[in-house]
């Protein structure tokens, strides 16, 4: 068995790269990555550690000697998204790509390079051509944008107001034989004035509606009270006062919303609802009651400062992106808005109070965590939020929300593994908002895997990895975890025998930040983790056997 390897990550910008630069790149050393000379097993590197624009370069070269298995051609364009190297200097670097200048969805694929340089593989979202024979469309953009509205409005019935749609000609290669195709990005006001967005992808030649999401991400009706007791908090003092601003992780900050929305179009907020920096006279902040407006203020830096921690201290990840860069919470937003929401356009979290009956404020731990690993997910697998991948993606934020609970140690907010537990009210009818031991709990959420699951919305299907999650963790059957009763079946018979939430933590992270893809599904997910665990414990170590065993218990095989 090896031991856990930690990894760091290098954050790019995007560097574009021509199919042609990347050829010319690798005839222009002599020689391609391929032949650059190996660390043998078992020893340490002798050369220093790669830094990012080493392990660049050396993905750059090795995509250009393996363009043909890449299909790389001259039409395309590629960008680097993400660079991951680990401890023992092993790079992983992910592209994003272009046909003839028009973005290609499932055209991202990730480079693996051994320590030394040389190419080990690569993880493609799709695997097939992805060239079309035109790029003019024969469907119009107002024509598309029509098309966009009319779903919005059946997304979510009732008056919209300040409807705008924009579309933008894209190559699909998502589903199935790549096409032209409009991307449209809706937005709208609903009629209590809280912002509501879709995207909708049809097809350039037909009209036809190929795929539509959300593109707000959202723990969906979500709602939560306070709170987490006493909470330490870095604060920056300001004169004679003090302002709930952290210097110490990237100057996160928290600010009064004052029950304002945003109003944003196409991912652009002409007018944001203010984040009023909370400031104070002796630095004791908030009285532990929705009495005192910075009481919600408190539990949001403190999620923002404990998802912070989490990831640096455990997966070695500064900041949500990666780069040090600080986000910022908004609190008391809307009127009696029942949701919270990370926006990557403002790189900020957003709490509503709830309405009371349903929901409390919106500032519960999980939740943070959830809402800010939307965030991890966007600037690392970005995985499409539809489908399997999207109730992959929603997964990822309900798995490392639990942890960042379970990291926290707290007393007033023990570690479980429910959903949004703190938040939920009378009104709402059931003690948490999802149930990872058995997620059919909810009365909507899928415990197993079938053929049908990409079909459910992506709160529902992301039933199937909450339930392997679980099951990886805790094992299957009856138990009591910190005062919670769990009883997690398995949908084939058999009996699982966990390994803990820190080693789940572990597996899920890096594969999905080294191995999965925007179109990554259940069946990929499982051979992502299978290979994270791999990677972390060692082949047909008793973790890897843990993980296969685990997936096939929700029938994902």
């Amino acid at each position: 068995m090896r031991p856990n390897r930690r990894t760091s990550r290098l954050t790019t910008a995007g560097v574009a790269v021509t199919a042609a630069t990347l050829l010319a790149a690798a005839f222009s050393t002599g020689a391609s990555a391929a032949s650059a000379p190996q660390t043998q097993t078992g020893t340490r590197a002798a050369h220093p550690t790669p830094d990012r624009a080493t392990a660049i370069r050396n993905a750059n070269a090795a995509s250009a000697a393996h363009a043909a298995q890449l299909a790389l051609t001259a039409a395309q364009q590629t960008s680097v998204r993400d660079v991951i190297v680990d401890a023992d200097g092993s790079q992983h670097v992910r592209y994003d790509r272009t046909f003839r200048q028009l973005p290609v969805l499932g055209g991202d694929f990730v480079v693996h390079l051994t320590p030394a340089g040389a190419y080990r593989g690569a993880d493609r979202a799709v695997t097939n051509d992805l060239s079309v024979p035109s790029t003019t469309p024969e469907v119009s953009a107002p024509k598309a944008s029509d098309l966009a509205s009319a779903e919005l409005r059946a997304a979510h019935r009732g008056t919209l107001k300040q409807l705008k749609a924009e579309p933008r000609l894209v190559v699909d290669a998502l589903h199935g034989t790549p096409k032209l195709a409009w991307r449209t990005q809706t937005a709208a006001k609903d009629s209590l004035g809280n912002p509501v967005a879709r995207v909708v992808l049809t097809d350039a030649r037909t009209g036809a509606r190929i795929d539509a999401w959300d593109s707000i991400e959202t723990v969906t009706g979500d709602g939560q009270s306070l709170y987490s007791g006493t909470v330490p908090l870095e604060t920056t003092q300001s004169g004679s006062t003090y302002q709930l601003k952290d210097p110490t992780r990237g100057n996160t900050y928290t600010g009064d919303a004052q029950n304002k929305t945003d109003l944003c179009f196409f991912g652009i907020c002409f007018v944001r609802a203010p984040a009023v920096l909370f400031t104070d006279a002796d630095n004791h902040w908030g009285n532990g009651t929705n009495s005192d407006r910075a009481t919600a203020g408190v539990d949001a830096q403190y999620g923002t400062n404990t998802t912070w921690d989490y990831y640096k201290n455990v997966h070695g990840r500064t900041g949500i992106g990666g780069d040090g860069k600080g986000s910022y919470n908004r609190v008391h937003y809307g009127s009696n808005y029942n949701n919270a929401f990370w926006d990557d356009s403002c790189f900020c979290m957003t709490y509503g109070d709830g309405d009371g009956t349903t929901f409390g404020p919106l500032v519960a731990l999980d939740v943070a965590g959830h809402e800010m690993s939307h965030g991890v997910t966007a600037k690392t697998a970005a995985l499409t939020y539809s489908g399997e991948s999207g109730g992959l993606n929603e997964a990822t934020s309900d798995i490392m929300g639990t942890l960042v609970e379970w990291y926290a140690n707290n007393s007033s907010d023990q570690g479980d593994y429910l959903i949004g537990e703190k938040i939920v009210k009378p009104g709402f009818g059931k003690p948490a908002l999802r149930f990872m031991d058995k997620p059919s709990t909810d009365g909507n959420s899928a415990d197993c895997w079938s053929s049908g699951v990409g079909n459910l919305d992506v709160h529902y299907s992301s039933g199937v990895a909450n339930h392997f999650a679980y099951l990886l963790s805790e094992g299957s059957g009856a138990k009591v975890i910190n005062g919670v009763s769990y009883n997690s079946p398995t949908c084939n018979g058999s009996s699982i025998s966990g390994i803990g939430h820190d080693k789940l933590g572990k597996i899920w992270y890096r594969a999905l930040t080294v191995y999965m893809t925007s179109s990554t599904n259940y069946a990929a997910a499982r051979t992502a983790t299978l290979n994270a665990a791999k990677d972390l414990y060692g082949a047909g170590s008793a973790e890897q056997n843990a993980v296969a065993a685990a997936w096939s218990a929700v029938t994902v095989n």
